[in-house]
């Protein structure tokens, strides 16, 4: 082999080796990018509801629409695990308990019973309010700037917006003089809505008639006890039971000609007359980004308890055609959605 040969290959296997180094180079960047970008474990959150799989699926669509938006994706960096009670209440300590067995990083209430369940379970593990009514008033936070404890989230103004319920059924029935409020006492925060529809109707010269409400059996009663005291309209506080018994409570109202107003719209999706209240979907889109801050390290107790943004005025046609109840053109002005 000349000098020049020896030269030719001793230059060729260097070149070999600056091409090998480099690739090793270049695939150990991937490696490292591919694994940052990958969180340490699988990530466990909880979803605690008083109602149905189905009841639920709006608010589920929107609260997995905001986890994905924080870069979430079930099956791959977190697991949800779902809890239903199909409106048995009673259960909820229960399913709470399984959650707390399953070792969740972050459990998620969807209503004041849920939260109460949940807080009872654990003091340890972070709970999200998707939507409590009164949460500073049932003791379940410290304040809503300084919520204290393992609990945050958001307030939903119940008993605020519970008052101006009855003033949107004066505006749609204006000789209204009873109304039937069905809910159930034992629910967190009911107190507090009925001392503030109160107040409402006594302004207005409005008789109130509460009908107790614990189980879907407790609904035909209701109305029936209803139609004896001449009730002209009904006003169905949050609840599970009621909540998971939307389509029966809206046939029973167009049987008794009675005009509902309800608290979210999955009840005016279902055949019910007209929902006024928080905007429920958004509660449980913003849900996610709590559940996101707590994820990535915050504390529960230095995260405050947002106040809601957004009200929806929802009314279905049909309904009134049913009822032959004409909505008032400056109502119907108002409205987020209507249902023809």
């Amino acid at each position: 082999m000349t000098v020049l040969q020896r030269l030719t290959f001793s230059a060729s296997g260097y070149q070999v080796k600056v091409i090998i180094v480099a690739l090793c180079a270049l695939l150990f960047t991937l490696c490292v990018s591919v694994q940052a970008k990958q969180p340490s474990k699988v990530l466990h959150i909880g979803y605690l509801s008083g109602a149905s799989y189905s009841a639920n699926s709006v608010r589920v669509a929107a609260f997995r629409q905001g986890l994905r938006e924080h870069g979430y994706t079930e099956g791959k960096n977190i697991v949800i695990e779902y809890r239903y009670a199909e409106g048995k209440v009673d259960r909820l300590p229960e399913l709470a308990a399984a959650l707390l067995h399953l070792k969740m990083d972050v459990i998620v209430s969807t209503g004041p019973a849920q939260t109460r369940a949940a807080k009872q379970a654990t003091a340890t593990i972070p709970i999200v309010m998707a939507a409590d009514d009164d949460p500073v008033g049932s003791g379940v936070v410290a304040s809503l700037a300084r919520p204290g404890g393992n609990i945050t989230g958001l307030a939903t103004l119940g008993p605020e917006i519970s008052a101006k319920q009855i003033e949107l059924l004066r505006e749609i029935v204006p000789k209204l003089s009873r109304v039937g409020v069905f809910g159930d006492v034992i629910r967190p925060g009911t107190a507090q809505a009925l001392n503030e529809i109160n107040v409402a109707a006594d302004a207005i010269g409005v008789h109130l008639q509460y009908l107790e409400v614990r189980a879907p059996k407790d609904i035909e009663t209701a109305f029936q006890a209803a139609g004896k005291e001449h009730a002209e309209a009904v006003l169905v506080q949050r609840s599970a039971v009621l909540f998971s018994q939307r389509r029966q409570l809206a046939d029973l109202a167009a049987k008794g000609r009675l005009p509902a107003l309800y608290g979210s719209p999955e009840y005016v999706e279902d055949g019910g007359l007209m929902s006024y209240g928080v905007s429920i979907p958004d509660q449980f889109y913003r849900a996610a980004l709590y559940v996101d801050k707590i994820l990535k390290g915050a504390k529960p107790a230095d995260l405050p308890v947002e106040q809601p943004k957004k009200f929806d005025l929802i009314i279905n046609l049909k309904a009134a055609k049913q009822i032959d109840l004409t909505i008032p053109p400056n109502v119907l002005a108002r409205a987020d959605r209507v249902i023809k």
